[in-house]
Parts: C-alpha cells; sequence; structure tokens
C-alpha cells in the first residue's frame, strides 16, 4: 500500500487546474510524478480527487452515458450476491462490479466493505485509519484485472460520496 501524500494548496490548485484543462487520471498521475515530484498509485489519485470533490471529464461523460443506458432500461443491475445488511439502502453495481458497506466496521479500519468483481471473484476492501485503501481478496494469488479495479474505484467513489465520507 502507498501512502496518499499531502499535497499544498498550489499543488491541489494545479491538480484541479489539470481537471479543468480535460486531463485523464493516467495522465495526471503521470504530471503529478514528472512535474511535482509526487508518485501516486491510480487508487490514491482516485481517492485524492474525491477529497477535493473533483471529477475528471471522462468520468462526467461515463456517467451521463450510464443515465441513458438506464432510461433505456440497458444496464440494470442484477441483485448483489452479498448477504442482508451488507448494502447501503438504494446501492447497486458499476457494471459487473459490485461493491458493499460493512453495517458494522471491521476493527482498525475507518469503513470497509466487500467486492466482487466480473469474473466472481470477491474481496473484502479498507481504508485503514491513516487513510490508506486497501483489498484483501479472498484467493491471495488472485489480481483482478485494471479495468475491474477501476469500476471497482469507482462505484467505491460515489458509495463513499453518497454515505458522506
Amino acid at each position: 500500500m502507498t501512502v496518499i501524500m499531502s499535497l499544498d494548496d498550489n499543488q491541489k490548485n494545479t491538480v484541479r487546474q489539470w481537471i479543468e484543462d480535460g486531463l485523464q487520471l493516467n495522465d495526471i498521475q503521470k504530471k503529478l510524478a514528472d512535474e511535482l515530484g509526487v508518485s501516486m498509485t491510480y487508487m490514491d489519485l482516485r481517492f485524492l480527487l474525491s477529497d477535493l470533490a473533483l471529477t475528471p471529464r471522462d468520468e462526467e461523460e461515463e456517467t451521463e452515458d450510464s443515465a441513458a443506458e438506464a432510461e433505456d432500461g440497458a444496464g440494470a443491475a442484477p441483485d448483489s450476491p452479498e448477504g442482508p445488511g451488507d448494502e447501503l439502502p438504494g446501492e447497486d453495481m458499476a457494471g459487473d462490479v459490485s461493491v458493499t458497506v460493512d453495517e458494522l466496521t471491521r476493527p482498525g479500519y475507518m469503513i470497509s466493505g466487500r467486492v466482487t468483481f466480473t469474473d466472481g471473484k470477491r474481496a473484502e476492501w479498507f481504508i485503514d485509519q491513516m487513510g490508506r485503501p486497501g483489498i484483501n481478496p479472498e484467493d491471495p494469488d488472485y489480481r483482478p484485472s485494471q479495468e475491474d479495479i477501476m469500476k471497482f474505484q469507482t462505484e467505491l467513489q460515489r458509495i463513499l460520496s453518497r454515505s458522506g465520507y
């Protein structure tokens, strides 16, 4: 796990400008390293943008596309495979990735939950007391695809922001 580095106000404003300029997350991640000397994982960057209440333009377009699909009836999510009490009211899935929040957070974490990826593999996710995200797959050798990780991060950000985090 990587510790999310604290950015000063000037660096935060630079990131805001990159978002306004329409840069995608991988471009911002590269610029952070190249121009500001800040190395950050993709997930750390997602949480940083969430903390700054910023949404990249490519995600805004995806959200509009998803809303159009929902109106057409396409993209309706099946019921979650998780047990009762694991979901937030009105929670649904991002594509084929299902994310739930634990009703009772596991000890040592600020928040925790479960994720089921497109291939049916499951993992526990958490954000520890230092604000660091992590995933513990049921199968220790399992590594979700990059696409599944991106879907997981998008859905987790949506759920957490709706929950007041």
